[in-house]
């Protein structure tokens, strides 16, 4: 066996590891072209780079079909339970940077605070006689949120394309979501709730707790987290 290294295949973060690791003596590339998931990795042997979709890497960390991998933390916790129990969080690595936030339209001036929504959502029920919508793609993440933070009255409706939009298209009364600058959010005439952060993300590299090594796995593992100067 070797040490099996996923990295998201695409755009800049792919760059932005392969830099990282760069910077640190390992030369990560792609193999032939931009259409292939092979990947070749110099300055170290025993290691292979895989090359996945950020979202897939949580899933073949969990699966232990790789042992390290980089992906935000916001996709490692909505998409594993109980994630520190499956992976080990190794280094954050210092880009990728992005805020999981709930935002309502800037018109609803009486609503500032999670309690503010929460009084929004039922008076939204009594009125309308359904519950108010928060588009989003983290279900697991907004769902625990907002019931450790007391609101109810609202049902998560399922969005995997441009979540800011939902509001002014009639399909959700307010948003949960990622965010870098909040400039889309403007644009789309929403405001951050002021105690509306759920998760502070970043890419990070994680270890599987549950893939198989072999002694000469583990030599490897740890001469690889030796060169990258992390525990």
């Amino acid at each position: 066996m070797t040490i099996k290294l996923g990295v998201p295949s695409k755009g800049r973060l792919m760059e932005k590891t392969f830099d990282w690791f760069g910077a640190r003596g390992i030369a990560l590339s792609r193999a032939g072209s931009e259409r292939e998931y092979a990947g070749a990795v110099d300055g170290i042997d025993g290691v292979e780079l895989v090359l996945l979709s950020a979202g897939e890497i949580p899933r073949e960390l969990a699966a232990g079909r790789i042992q390290l991998g980089v992906t935000g933390t916001d996709l490692v916790r909505e998409k594993l339970g109980a994630w520190d129990s499956v992976v080990e969080e190794i280094a954050p690595l210092g880009f990728g940077h992005a805020d999981l936030i709930i935002a309502v339209p800037a018109l609803w001036v009486d609503v500032d605070t999670l309690d503010d929504l929460d009084a929004a959502a039922a008076a939204f029920r009594a009125r309308h006689g359904m519950r108010l919508r928060i588009a989003t793609k983290y279900h697991r993440l907004v769902r625990d949120f907002l019931r450790e933070h007391g609101v109810a009255d609202y049902q998560l409706v399922d969005s995997q394309g441009a979540t800011e939009g939902t509001v002014k298209n009639e399909t959700a009364e307010a948003v949960a979501d990622i965010t870098s600058t909040g400039d889309t959010l403007r644009a789309n005439h929403l405001k951050v709730l002021s105690d509306g952060l759920i998760l502070k993300s970043q890419a990070t590299l994680f270890r599987a707790r549950r893939a198989e090594c072999s002694k000469d796995d583990r030599a490897v593992m740890a001469d690889l987290l030796v060169r990258l100067k992390v525990d």
